[in-house]
Order: structure tokens, then sequence, then C-alpha cells
């Protein structure tokens, strides 16, 4: 049987290419984001590429909907044997001086507790298998926090040290849990586009990378498994 990874985050992004480069692999591909058009359209490409996709729109920020939408996919796929995490919300970038404790809630929601909802939803199955991986990319502010940028770096460092203690509980189960931390724009990302088009500003000259690069290094963390914490980011800086 065919495993599955299920994509969390497909919509924009490296998530698209997440996909493309597992399911050109042979892996079946869940595709979750909250836009199903946007998804949609995805997995009819992704079909015509030869890769077998299923859509499920959901709201990452809803831990509380993980157990359900964990349910149908592996109602639908039978199995899941990769989880990769990306979800991106362009209200998560805020001045540290302006954060309150409901606005933190929601980045802790998305970046945080969804994440832990995830583990418990899957981890059974792996280590029952005794393989698999899960795959948490994020900001390089979970280890390097920045003015202005606040938010999403106090959230992902959180998940950054809970993915690092349950990489060496799990140790030696088969199963393999990291986080890729990304230190770059995007190339045609919701963040980049809203740069581009002046939706978002900031004063901070940003290197871009290619999404298709990130794909090949959560792909090289699955297989190799000797990774538990990586950053990529690259070298040609390009106007904010």
């Amino acid at each position: 049987m065919s495993k599955t990874i299920v994509v969390l985050g497909a919509g924009t992004g490296h998530g698209p290419a997440v996909a493309r480069r597992f399911g050109h692999e042979g892996y079946r591909v869940a595709l979750v984001a909250r836009n199903e058009n946007r998804l949609t359209a995805l997995a009819g490409q992704l079909e015509e590429e030869g890769v077998e996709a299923a859509v499920f729109p959901a709201d990452l920020a809803q831990p509380s909907g993980i157990p359900a939408l964990i349910d149908a996919i592996r109602g639908h796929f039978t199995r899941i044997d990769v989880v990769s995490y990306a979800p991106l919300d362009l209200s998560s970038f805020m001045p540290a001086a302006d954060l309150t404790p409901e606005t933190m809630q929601r980045h802790l929601d998305l970046y945080f507790l969804t994440p832990i909802a995830l583990v418990r939803a899957v981890l059974g199955e792996l280590t029952g298998r005794g393989e698999g991986s899960i795959l948490i990319t994020q900001s390089t502010s979970a280890t390097r926090p920045a003015p202005h940028l606040s938010g999403v770096g106090p959230a992902m460092a959180a998940t950054r040290n809970y993915v690092r203690s349950l990489a060496q509980e799990i140790a030696g189960s088969g199963v393999h849990a990291a986080t890729l931390q990304i230190g770059s724009m995007i190339t045609g990302s919701a963040v980049h586009e809203a740069l581009r088009s002046g939706a978002l500003t900031h004063d901070t000259a940003f290197t871009e990378i290619d999404p298709s690069d990130i794909a090949d290094a959560l792909w090289q963390m699955h297989v190799e498994r000797d990774v538990f914490d990586r950053e990529l980011t690259q070298k040609a800086a390009v106007p904010a």
C-alpha cells in the first residue's frame, strides 16, 4: 500500500512544493488549509502529474478539530506516514509591545497547540508501525527574535522546544520528529506577496528562497533521519 503524507498549510508558500516532492516519490497526499478552492486547484494539478491527492479544508488555529481531521484523512487513505506542518497567518507579525493575552492565544493555537494535537493524533499509529516522520517548518524567529515580528516567534519557540523533547523521547522507535527553521522569504508565499504589494511593510532586506529547496530539505530530513533541528537560509539578499 502506498504511503501518505499530510501537508498542513498547503495553500501557498512551500506547501505545494512539499506535496509535489513527496508525491513524485510515490506518496499519496492529503492537502490541508483553509482555502478549499485553492486546495482543489492544487489537487487537480497534482493528479495531472500522477500524484493521488485529496482535499481536507480546515482551520488549523482550532486544535480541537484535529482529531476529527486526522480521522477523516485516515478514513480516506487508510494510513498516515508523514506529517508536514507549516501554516502561516499574516496577522502573526506584530510588535512585542502590542501583544496581549487575547491576541497571543491564536498564535499559540496555530503554532503550538495544534502541533501538540497532531502528535497525539498520529504518534500511536507511527510508533505502532515503527516508522514515519513529524516535520514542523518554522521561521528563524523561533530561535532569533526580531523587533516588530513577535507573536509568531514565541509560539514557534515553544514548539521547537516541544519537538526537541519529543524527538529524544521517541528515539529508537523508528519515528523521526524534527523542526526546520526558514531564514529567508519564501518565493510566492503569502508574506512574500504582501511585501511585494506593500500590504506588509518592514525595513529589513530579506533573502529569498525557492519553495522546492525547502521541500528538498524536508525530504532529506525524512529519509536520512539524522537531523532534529535545522536552519535553511539563502545567501543573496532581495529588497524587503
